[in-house]
């Protein structure tokens, strides 16, 4: 495929090999292992002397497919798919580093991200140390000898904080750490951290990826050197993508482009409508004039994504009432779809952070988590009006 190609020519074209059938869609190869045509082949294919698929583990054609299409969207070198974004971050982490080595990563991470990173990867002897996203001392203040790697999302979830790819990747080289960056909430789309000096980028496929909330998925994506030792560990433990999620994230990646213009439509449209409703204290979202990293993501970001979060007057009880009285919104933990979600991050998604780790990452008791689907802008309006019509 042309390098030279924009990413929605990428979105629709690359990562399409056709079959002897000529088929104009992807091709699903729901097939768990491969015939050799001699017992020759079958140890010149393991041997990796000759190039082929060998097991659906780690070769199948329709996982490559996606593979290379996101590679070539988030203009990296090369992508491995696994079954969740949990997978992709572990893969990466277990790839990359050994026992004895040091993680910085940000505070504003996703809640089941903190929890594998301080409790899982720590009985592994990989410690991490967390520190606010937004504060670059901070991060440099944290680098020791041993660190390997500085991990983080921008826009982070729920509170939508950003920080500055292209400083903090200075850093990183600097100190012959890797920066990882989970691109999930932006996507390709709206955001370009290799070309800012990431070396890796995260998705969570589940989310804006696929845009229906259908299947699980995640990725790495970054270069050769990087991903071959990534992909050992997908090789030899299977947290492997499936042949179907694979082909319903094609699909997905098509329509990407559009679908993220218009999230980003009517996010700004609510996130100012909320700004203005008396039982809300504060709206978090890049786009708005009073977001605290506003300049910088008008110069980071192409726009400012479909997720934003509000505080609610009263706490917990008031945000639960809010909730309970939407009749759209779904509530529900997933993001990124074309449907509305609603949720309170405190006791869902961020459930099982501590306490105290929780309120220093801004995830307070009175916090709403929205991801804005493609619904009417006014019919999500009167929805949450009713919520705040109840307190």
């Amino acid at each position: 495929m042309n390098n030279d190609y924009e990413l929605e020519t990428h979105a629709v074209r690359t990562g399409q090999n056709r079959t002897l059938e000529n088929e104009h869609s992807e091709a699903m190869f729901l097939t768990s292992s491969y015939v050799f045509n001699s017992a020759a082949q079958a140890a010149a294919r393991f041997s990796g002397d000759e190039p082929g698929n060998i097991y659906s583990r780690f070769s199948n054609p329709t996982v490559a497919n996606f593979e290379q299409r996101l590679a070539a969207m988030e203009g990296g070198q090369r992508c491995i798919a696994t079954a969740s974004g949990m997978a992709a971050i572990f893969s990466m982490v277990i790839g990359l580093l050994k026992t004895g080595e040091h993680v910085v990563a940000s505070q504003s991470i996703f809640g089941t991200t903190v929890v594998m990173f301080d409790q899982i990867l720590r009985k592994l002897g990989i410690e991490t140390t967390f520190v606010p996203l937004t504060d670059h001392a901070a991060w440099q203040d944290a680098i020791q000898d041993n660190t390997r790697l500085l991990f983080l999302e921008t826009p982070s979830n729920p509170v939508t904080e950003l920080v500055d790819i292209r400083a903090l990747a200075t850093l990183a080289h600097d100190h012959q750490c890797l920066l990882a960056v989970d691109n999930c909430l932006a996507t390709p789309v709206l955001q370009r951290p290799f070309e800012l000096g990431a070396d890796l980028v995260i998705h969570s496929a589940t989310k804006y990826l696929d845009g229906q909330g259908r299947c699980i998925g995640g990725a790495v994506i970054g270069d050769e050197t990087l991903l071959n030792d990534i992909f050992a560990i997908l090789r030899s433990s299977g947290p492997s993508m499936s042949p179907f999620n694979a082909w319903v994230f094609l699909k997905g990646l098509e329509t990407l482009s559009i679908r993220m213009k218009a999230h980003c439509e009517n996010a700004l449209a609510l996130a100012s409508w909320l700004e203005q409703q008396p039982q809300v204290e504060r709206v978090y979202y890049p786009g708005l004039p009073s977001h605290p990293q506003y300049e910088l993501a008008q110069q980071q970001q192409l726009g400012s994504g479909g997720m934003l979060a509000f505080d609610v007057k009263g706490g917990k009880d008031s945000a639960w009432q809010v909730i309970d009285h939407c009749h759209i919104f779904s509530i529900t933990a997933n993001l990124g779809d074309t449907k509305s979600t609603i949720t309170h991050p405190a006791t869902t998604t961020h459930g099982r952070v501590p306490l105290e780790q929780r309120l220093q990452a801004g995830i307070g008791d009175g916090l709403v988590r929205i991801s804005v689907g493609l619904e009417a802008i006014n019919d999500l309006k009167a929805d949450l009006q009713r919520g705040f019509e109840s307190l």
